[in-house]
This record gives structure tokens, C-alpha cells and sequence, in this order.
């Protein structure tokens, strides 16, 4: 590892840190700026990946050429294909006049492929097709066009579960993986977010031109101890909030903790805060919506046994005509439409009570599909924010193209 070359790259680029493993994913993509091989960056949102790609390009004898960073998340699955490879005239209703991709712009430089997880199936394949030969097509042509760009990707996806899900093919997933480049997290840096705190601290101090904060001991300690779910992009708008809204320069502990969101376990759609959720990570909202239903169904055998229970305690009374009254349990849940257990008005027997309660559960798994409760989270999350597709994908943890798919399929447009 050449220390002075990576500090070079580290004030050329304005990365702050020394952790190991931040240093380790630097030198990694210098060694391997001299090469043409694909590289592929993972790590959480938020943490700089887009760093890594422009260190590539600048140490390369690329980079005298163009580059392009494109974000596959942010473009409308219809059109990225043209996006990406081009399209003739007539191609589709809009295609009026030829147009160049970006594999045609880039020839000769590097393209950055943000978000790689994101990209549809089809266009998963062309893009195969590139890496294996240079060889692409436009949309609407035969014409087979040669390019010759560097590729390096990132994502925060877990791309092998997202091939066990069939939505990312394999062979690609090899192809692009051919040098891995893991960005660490905040959490797992050490020292280095009250470097990057300072660091923030500093510039916001001069471009509002207010007294810079200073960070009390409690502050630090408090700091260390958050997990920054948002990584250095949350930390960075902590630190602008508080250069701008306290009117004390020295910041405690108390003060720091009022700028930071409690962690919950509502990070994801329909993720209910149960004692048996706690503690737990979970990889896919499908996973997610698994354990919601699980818990239900668990709470459904409680009510159960406790409706029995009651009813046992009651057969002792013979001598009173007992009758049950219509009314309506709610099953707990969250972001989802709250689950109504209908018992029906009969003579309180215990084969009678069974019977309802047997009912009343089959009806309760088939009204509770996992689809519904997806449905209803990505509806509820479209009304709070006025149909804000953008917010609504934050909120439920997702991207944008993810969020769209989802609403064409349940038919929320």
C-alpha cells in the first residue's frame, strides 16, 4: 500500500478518514486504474461510492477521455435503453430524430453505472453483451456498433440475494465483480466521523458566515455512538442543522442527540416493532412482510386460545342463557389497514365459539396477503406525501423505478 500515493488521492478528492478499510478501498482502486477490468463498488447509500469511479478515470490512461455517470435508478425502465445504447429515428412513438447512448458518447472513456441493481432484466443482457465483446445494438436497429468504454458499477443492493430473486442475472454478476471494491460504513470508521463533522462544521461556517461549532466531549461520545443509518450524507446535513439553528457554539451531548432520529424498527414498509422483530436485519421487504404475517398469525392463536379459555370459565354457569355480543377485535399492525375479526352473535357453547374462531382466522389469512399489505404500504405511503413518488420511495426504503414498477403493477396510477 503506498501511503503517499493514497494521500495524493485523498486531497485531490476530499475524502476525510483513516480507517483501514476506507484505505484498503482506495488503494484498491488506484492498483486497479492501470487496467481495463470492470469493478464493482458496493456499500450502504450515502457512504461516497461515486468517489471511487472518478478515482479510477483520473489514474487511468482514460482519463483524457469522457465520462459519464449514469444513474440506472433514475431512469424510467421504458427508456434506458435508449439511454444507455442509443435508438434510431421511428424507433418508438417519440423517437423523431437518431440519438447516441452513452456506450456510443463514451467510446474510448469510462462510464459509471450507479445503481447497476436497479437495471431491468433486458437491459441486464445488452449490457452483458457489451462487457463480453463490445458489441451493442440501438433501439430499433440491426446494426451491430462496437464500443470500447471502461465499466465500473455500484450499488448497495445485495446483488446474490437479488439473483436467488431472480432480478439480476448471475452471469452479469460475474462479470462485473471481476475487482470488488467494498466502501465500510460510517459506523464502522471510528475517529473518522469527528473528522468528517469538523470537516463540515468548517465549510458551513463559511459559507453562512457564523462562529464554527465546537464539540464537547458528551457531543463526541454521542456522535460515536449513533449508527448513521444515512452514512456521511446524514451526517453532513446534522452538521449543517446545527451550524445554522443553535444559537450556542459549543454543542453537548444533549444538544447533539435532539439533531439525530431515533432508531426504530420502522426503516422499511410494513415492519412491525414486535418483541420477536427486535434485534432483527432484515435483507428484502418480502422478507419483511413474511415475519408481519407470522406475527399475525401468532396473535390470532393467542386470541384464540383466550376466547377458549373464557368460554371454558363460563360452561359452569349453566343456569344463565349466555350470548355473545357482536363485536370487533382489531389485530395490531403497522403502516397496513388494521384486520377486523368478526365473532358472530350465537348461544355461547364451545363447539359454537370454535367454529367462529376457525372462520374468523381463515378469513383473516385470506383477506392478509402479502401483495395486500405491500399495496396498502405503498399507498398509505403516496397519500402522506400528496402522491410525491420521490418522498414515497425515501420513506419506504426503495428506489424510485422500484416504487414505479410497484404502482403500474398494483394499478395505483
Amino acid at each position: 500500500m503506498d501511503s503517499s500515493k493514497i494521500q495524493s488521492v485523498k486531497q485531490q478528492f476530499g475524502i476525510i478518514g483513516n480507517d483501514s478499510g476506507l484505505l484498503r478501498a482506495i488503494d484498491t482502486a488506484i492498483q486497479v486504474a492501470y487496467t481495463d477490468l470492470t469493478v464493482l463498488i458496493t456499500g450502504e447509500s450515502g457512504v461516497g461510492k461515486e468517489y471511487f469511479p472518478q478515482i479510477i478515470h483520473q489514474n487511468s490512461v482514460r482519463k483524457h477521455a469522457k465520462y459519464f455517470a449514469v444513474n440506472c435508478g433514475a431512469i424510467p425502465e421504458g427508456t434506458i435503453d435508449s439511454e444507455l445504447f442509443g435508438h434510431v429515428k421511428g424507433a418508438f412513438t417519440d423517437a423523431v430524430s437518431e440519438r447516441k447512448g452513452y456506450f456510443s458518447e463514451a467510446d474510448g472513456g469510462t462510464i459509471f453505472l450507479d445503481e447497476v441493481g436497479e437495471l431491468p432484466l433486458a437491459t441486464q443482457a445488452r449490457l452483458l453483451r457489451v462487457l463480453e465483446n463490445g458489441e451493442f445494438l440501438r433501439v430499433g436497429s440491426s446494426k451491430v456498433e462496437k464500443t470500447n468504454v471502461r465499466i465500473v458499477c455500484a450499488t448497495n443492493v445485495n446483488l446474490p440475494e437479488a439473483i436467488s430473486d431472480g432480478r439480476f442475472r448471475e452471469d452479469l454478476y460475474y462479470r462485473l465483480n471481476t475487482v470488488p471494491i467494498n466502501v465500510p460504513p460510517l459506523r464502522k470508521r471510528g475517529e473518522d466521523v469527528i473528522l468528517l463533522f469538523k470537516k463540515f462544521a468548517l465549510d458551513f461556517s463559511a459559507k453562512y458566515s457564523v462562529p464554527k461549532i465546537q464539540l464537547s466531549d458528551s457531543a463526541k461520545n454521542a456522535i460515536l455512538e449513533y449508527s448513521w443509518p444515512g452514512n456521511i450524507r446524514q451526517l453532513k446535513n446534522v452538521a449543517e442543522q446545527i451550524s445554522l439553528l443553535e444559537m450556542q457554539r459549543e454543542v453537548t451531548g444533549e444538544t447533539m442527540k435532539k439533531y439525530l432520529p431515533q432508531q426504530t424498527q420502522m426503516t422499511l414498509p410494513a415492519r412491525l416493532a414486535t418483541s420477536s422483530t427486535k434485534g432483527k436485519t432484515f435483507e428484502s421487504e418480502r422478507e419483511i412482510l413474511y415475519s408481519v404475517l407470522f406475527d399475525m398469525r401468532r396473535d390470532i392463536t393467542e386470541l384464540k386460545a383466550q376466547v377458549e379459555e373464557l368460554t371454558l370459565g363460563r360452561s359452569h354457569k349453566e343456569e344463565m342463557p349466555l350470548y355473545t355480543t357482536a363485536h370487533e377485535i382489531s389485530v395490531p399492525s403497522a403502516q397496513i389497514q388494521p384486520t377486523t375479526i368478526h365473532i358472530s352473535p350465537v348461544k355461547e357453547n364451545r363447539d359454537s365459539v370454535q367454529r367462529g374462531i376457525i372462520e374468523s382466522e381463515e378469513y383473516v389469512e385470506e383477506t392478509l396477503s402479502l401483495d395486500d399489505m405491500e399495496r396498502m404500504a405503498i399507498l398509505r405511503a403516496l397519500e402522506r406525501h400528496r402522491g410525491k413518488r420521490r418522498e414515497a420511495a425515501k420513506e419506504l426504503n426503495i428506489s424510485e423505478r422500484t416504487l414505479y414498477r410497484k404502482i403500474k403493477e398494483y394499478g395505483l396510477d
